[in-house]
């Protein structure tokens, strides 16, 4: 049985208010969605599709894309660049069950956010 996604286009990822940036397991770039490209216009934007990103990254951090794919775990952050705050989250993907590469979607946080300790 199709998901309901099948009738879905990646390209919706594309209307959301998030950045997406999709490698495969080579570290090629695979997807990247137009919030994705314009937060990396200054290094190339859109045309980072098929770029590697082991080009453009620290060694460590490569590493920690390949960590990522080794131990099919997330890896969740927060960063803070020029007075914007914005939640990483990086975790694998998979394709017939298998790791394909790395997803990572970085959204906005705002400064008022509320935080909620549920029990």
């Amino acid at each position: 049985m199709d998901s309901c996604m099948d009738k879905y286009d990646i390209k919706m990822l594309d209307r959301i208010d998030a950045a997406v940036t999709v490698c495969d397991k080579n570290l090629a770039v695979v997807y990247i969605n137009d919030k994705a490209a314009a937060t990396f216009a200054s290094q190339g934007g859109a045309s980072l599709k098929g770029k590697n990103l082991a080009a453009c990254h620290k060694a460590s951090s490569v590493e920690k894309i390949f960590r990522i794919m080794e131990t099919g775990k997330p890896n969740v952050y927060t960063i803070e660049k020029a007075g914007v705050h914005k939640l990483i989250w990086q975790a694998p993907w998979r394709q017939n069950g298998e790791v394909a590469g790395v997803v990572e979607i970085a959204v906005e946080l705002p400064d008022d956010m509320p935080n909620y300790v549920r029990s």
